[in-house]
């Protein structure tokens, strides 16, 4: 730490900044809804858009006027050069401009208009359906586009495996297992409902050379992660051929029909006991499409209670304005009042303030009190904690948990006060949840299998739930202020951080954009924990941040860095990113003259002086991470929140050293 400057230096950005945290304080508290909760758009990619409407077409309830409306959304994300990307900013993606321009032909776009035009000749160089991942071509199955016969296998008898089976479901993190339950039931139907069109525009044409397209379009970069391993990497794919010469024996072969019988039915039992009370499945939208068509295949009309419920469940995800009709892949009600509460608390607003006490209530309503998939692994283990969205009571998760009992204390529940005891059964259930290297995934324990990574089904995201840095560090702030906890637990959590550090100083962010995010969740948590300021972890930390300032103050980081090292800590300043590099600097106190100090007044002079009219900040970029690369968040409510919070903090630290 540098040597704390007189109050005269810093005075003026002092009282801005107090200014521009009363104003977004302001914002945010008119932004609670009645009930005490805080709730952001959680935008995400067209592909949501698509499917949603391939959804429909399947179930024979798509209707011209949704058609239309969806359509109108998908066109405007469209770039000039005919593709769609998956983020803000993020080169051409494939599989998203497959569905995209699938979803327009639905909505009655048709091939020769130019900018179908330019997507189609953009596909076919990129080498056509057949470049696309292995999830579209399923719904290319679906809808007749493609032939099931060219997709890997995965057969419903899965859901015979013993948990501790090497390629059990529970191996799996949990929204692949419900994703993947839901998906053997569609694979063995291998249902074809068709378009109403042919896709000839996007196949390769015989003959049709990459140099006779580039006199066409302009290829752009292509950009995806592909994992494979020298040893189950060729056993899969021969297990694989395996799979698909048992999926072409005759019903008349009584052993797979009879085992496939009760597969089917297991299969659509486990799906039927997961349900939530909103009709959904896990929050988030694709076991929830998958779900509904695997009952559907199972023989579940339409009006049959449970399709009846998810049908509404997936309208509550529905967002539509003038820009058009759009889903959310999520909701994200808990995590986004708990963090508002701590950004409150953070700004001024005492424990006793309406606003605080309504949130208070709506939070402690919220925990679990019931038995999930976590289970499985941990059945001893007392129920408690919470999730991220309304209803999900089958899947709390170590992340949220950690927030909410944070943002508990911080709305005044005290130890021995009556919430008080969600409190403590939140901790007892998050210390339990605990994996045996001493860190924390998000949902499940000791979720770190490489083998399920090999499936050639898994082209397409992260499928497994291993300890991260940041729902660590997380765990590891709330656990330090909680009293009672084994020193043992706080000791191991800090030693498996410790170990986690990059050779650089950073930290891996596993749920946010990246090593900004991961810095900004560690720093304040090793200190809380009682890592001293001048600890050589929390300096090289500092420095790495100095390093990585943009010219103009702020921060930001690309989601390429999750690709390329080349981009870590490289991006335009966002608010988001820029107040967790500002709340990792507050906690190893760099308020002084040095690079730190001065690192510091230029990210708050960055925040002050990008502050909109109405008291909140712009922020098109993506800085949330459902998974690394694959698939990234806009979470409307982070620009806001951590900005907030950040400000909070400086203003309260240079009033205290006054």
């Amino acid at each position: 730490m540098t040597a704390v400057p007189s109050t005269e230096t810093w005075s003026d950005l002092l009282e801005a900044a107090t200014a521009a945290r009363d104003r977004a304080r302001d914002h945010l508290l008119a932004a609670q809804r009645p009930e005490g909760w805080w709730k952001g758009e959680l935008e995400t990619n067209v592909t949501m858009d698509a499917e949603d409407l391939l959804l429909r077409h399947f179930l024979g309830i798509l209707r011209p006027g949704l058609a239309a409306r969806a359509a109108r959304w998908i066109r405007r994300q469209q770039r000039p050069d005919g593709t769609w990307g998956t983020f803000h900013g993020a080169p051409p993606d494939v599989s998203a401009t497959v569905e995209a321009y699938v979803a327009l032909r639905l909505a009655g776009d048709e091939p020769h208009e130019p900018h179908m035009e330019a997507a189609a000749a953009w596909v076919r160089l990129q080498g056509g359906l057949a470049a696309t991942r292995v999830f579209t071509r399923i719904w290319l199955a679906m809808v007749g586009a493609w032939s099931w016969d060219d997709l890997p296998v995965m057969p419903p008898e899965l859901i015979f495996l013993p948990p501790d089976a090497p390629i059990s479901i529970y191996r799996f993190g949990c929204w692949a297992r419900q994703t993947i339950v839901a998906l053997t039931v569609v694979m063995s139907h291998r249902p074809a409902r068709p378009l109403p069109f042919g896709l000839d525009e996007l196949r390769r044409p015989p003959g049709d050379t990459p140099a006779d397209l580039a006199a066409r379009t302009v290829e752009a970069p292509r950009h995806k992660v592909i994992r494979y391993d020298p040893v189950a990497g060729p056993a899969f794919s021969a297990i694989d051929r395996l799979l698909h010469s048992w999926e072409r024996l005759p019903r008349w072969f009584l052993p797979k029909t009879l085992l496939r019988r009760a597969a089917l039915s297991t299969a659509e039992r486990w799906i039927v006991r997961r349900q939530e009370a909103d009709g959904c499945w896990g929050g988030i939208q694709p076991p929830i499409v998958y779900s509904v068509i695997a009952l559907h295949l199972q023989g579940y009309a339409l009006d049959h209670p449970v399709l009846a419920a998810a049908l509404a469940g997936i309208d509550g995800f529905v967002l539509e304005d003038q820009t058009g009709r759009r889903l959310e892949a999520c909701q994200s009600p808990v995590w986004d009042t708990a963090l508002s509460v701590i950004a409150l608390a953070d700004a001024g607003v005492p424990a006793d303030h309406p606003a605080m006490r309504r949130a208070r209530a709506w939070l402690v309503g919220e925990e679990i009190r019931v038995r999930g998939d976590w289970a499985v692994r941990r059945p001893e283990l007392e129920p408690g904690g919470w999730a991220f969205e309304f209803a999900n009571d089958l899947y709390p998760d170590i992340d949220d948990t950690a927030e909410v009992i944070l943002a508990l204390r911080r709305a005044g529940v005290a130890p021995g006060d009556p919430d008080d005891d969600a409190c403590r059964r939140g901790t007892a259930w998050t210390v339990g949840m605990r994996s045996r290297d001493g860190g924390w995934g998000a949902f499940d324990v000791d979720n770190d299998s490489e083998l399920v990574k090999a499936i050639p089904f898994c082209d397409f995201g992260e499928v497994t739930d291993p300890p991260s840095a940041d729902v660590t560090a997380h765990v590891l702030e709330m656990l330090a202020a909680e009293p009672g906890v084994d020193p043992a637990v706080i000791d191991g959590a800090v030693r498996w951080l410790s170990d986690q550090q990059e050779p650089d100083g950073s930290w891996f962010g596993r749920w946010g954009v990246n090593y900004v995010y991961g810095l900004g969740a560690v720093v304040p948590a090793l200190v809380a924990a009682g890592v001293p300021a001048d600890d050589p972890r929390i300096r090289r930390a500092v420095d790495w941040l100095v390093e990585h300032r943009n010219p103009d103050g702020g921060w930001g980081e690309d989601l390429r860095s999750y690709l390329d090292p080349a981009w870590r800590g490289r991006g335009a300043s966002t608010a988001s990113q820029t107040a967790w590099a500002l709340l990792a600097l507050l906690a190893a106190g760099e308020i002084g003259d040095g690079p730190g100090g001065d690192a510091l007044r230029d990210g708050v002079e960055w925040l002050v002086e990008h502050l909109t009219e109405d008291g909140t900040w712009d922020e098109p970029w993506f800085t949330g991470t459902g998974f690394p690369w694959d698939f990234s968040i806009n979470y409307h409510l982070y620009r806001h929140v951590f900005p907030l919070t950040a400000l909070g903090r400086y203003v309260a630290t240079m009033r205290a050293r006054a």
